[in-house]
């Protein structure tokens, strides 16, 4: 029956009566309602939400049973987006494949980039300098607070303040702007090489990154003031979405997501890469996993990203940017410009590329913006993997976000969406 022949055949007066009592029945969820079978407001709506619609952050479809304006229970449709990247990935070297990985988590291209070439470096044992180490770190901290200013920016907009979402963008463009000096790329940088990086820092580059995280500082304790104690974002957000830490490992939730309900798991802590272990950071948890604990998380997340940039930039030594190995990284431009040799192994790594041993597998993870994201890479032995597979965070903590949204109202799908704060070009990979 549609909607407008349920209008037709109920009165106003009926209506508001029979709203009242739903109502009520919600505050008490020992309270059942006595209804009639006939009465066509007793029977429960499937409602569909996506996945052409502009809150679900991609093309995701939320299907909802509702009993009045409550959520009895949610499932989610993934897979519109489906690429098939991990099959491309057999058929590309695995430089190739860099620039393929800047698009599935396409508001952290950086991390993306990080993990795939730890995970190619360990299988194929390539040993990275330090100096690219800690620019892979610098950037890889942009990277996070970007990812995170997206959240912030939508998420408060999401629930109805419009001025919020400017303030969060003029911030990643400064971010942006930083990326376009390093790499020469604003958005899809691909600026890591196996063995390294593409280029140095320059001082322009320093300078701008530098200032930014200053600046960002005081921005921060600003946006703080402003959201902490605003009666209508925390009556939007406390109470709203929660999951308790044991459904949460059971799902598999990772990342801020997870750490919103006690737990304080981070790879960069746990198992660290590059030198995250050389520097002091915390690692923020909330245990109410709720809305608002999200929100508190990557707050104090983006903070602690300035300190590790700056503790990067004081451990910074100098030297190479890249594996002097011509087998296992490409050589830089100066020597393939102006010698036979670099030229020859520039063309064997873009036709060959690396070759880790025959048999060999590994997996490799690392602490992106969303979570855990790791490859798993099986070799035979030739410069193209024989399998590639993703572990991706968006795609996990989707998962629990059909136990987070049951028993939640269907007002709050938009929060608690932004909340959890997945996208779809790496959960559908």
């Amino acid at each position: 029956m549609q909607v407008k022949d349920i209008n037709d055949k109920v009165s106003p007066v009926f209506f508001e009566k029979h709203q009242r009592a739903i109502y009520k029945a919600l505050e008490d969820k020992h309270t059942t309602i006595e209804v009639d079978t006939d009465d066509p407001l007793s029977t429960r709506m499937i409602l569909n939400m996506g996945p052409q619609h502009p809150a679900t952050h991609g093309v995701l479809r939320v299907i909802m049973e509702l009993n009045g304006e409550k959520i009895t229970k949610c499932k989610l449709d993934v897979g519109y987006l489906h690429r098939g990247v991990e099959k491309i990935a057999e058929n590309k070297t695995y430089q190739e494949f860099m620039p393929y990985t800047d698009r599935m988590d396409y508001l952290a291209p950086y991390s993306n980039n990080v993990a795939l070439c730890t995970a190619v470096e360990k299988i194929a044992d390539i040993p990275v300098p330090l100096r690219a180490q800690y620019i892979r770190m610098i950037c890889c901290e942009l990277a996070r607070i970007s990812a995170h200013l997206l959240w912030l920016g939508t998420m408060v907009m999401d629930a109805g303040a419009i001025s919020f979402f400017i303030w969060t963008f003029r911030e990643r463009e400064r971010i942006y702007d930083i990326f376009d000096e390093v790499a020469g790329h604003r958005f899809t940088v691909s600026h890591s090489r196996i063995g390294g990086v593409t280029n140095d820092l320059t001082p322009e580059s320093i300078q701008k990154i530098k200032k930014f995280i200053d600046d960002f500082e005081k921005e921060l304790v600003d946006w703080h003031k402003l959201l902490d104690k605003n009666r209508i974002f925390i009556d939007r957000n406390q109470g709203v979405g929660t999951i308790n830490h044991k459904n949460g490992i059971d799902i598999g939730l990772t990342g801020p997501t997870l750490r919103a309900t006690g737990i304080a798991y981070d790879l960069r802590k746990v198992e660290p890469y590059l030198q995250y272990d050389k520097v002091d950071f915390m690692v923020p948890t909330r245990t109410e996993g709720d809305n608002l604990a999200r929100y508190h998380v990557r707050m104090e997340e983006m903070s602690e990203s300035l300190s590790i940039i700056r503790q990067c930039f004081e451990q910074m030594p100098t030297g190479p940017i890249r594996t002097d190995d011509a087998k296992k990284a490409y050589p830089s431009k100066d020597e393939v410009y102006y010698s036979m040799e670099g030229l020859i192994h520039d063309f064997m790594m873009t036709d060959t590329g690396v070759c880790p041993p025959e048999g060999a597998e590994s997996y490799h993870a690392v602490e992106a913006p969303k979570g855990e994201l790791g490859y798993y890479i099986q070799s035979d032995g030739t410069g193209h993997p024989w399998r590639l597979k993703i572990t991706s965070p968006s795609f996990k903590n989707l998962q629990g976000l059909e136990i987070i949204m049951d028993g939640e109202m269907v007002a709050d799908t938009v929060v608690i969406i932004g909340g959890v704060d997945p996208v779809m070009g790496e959960a559908d990979k």
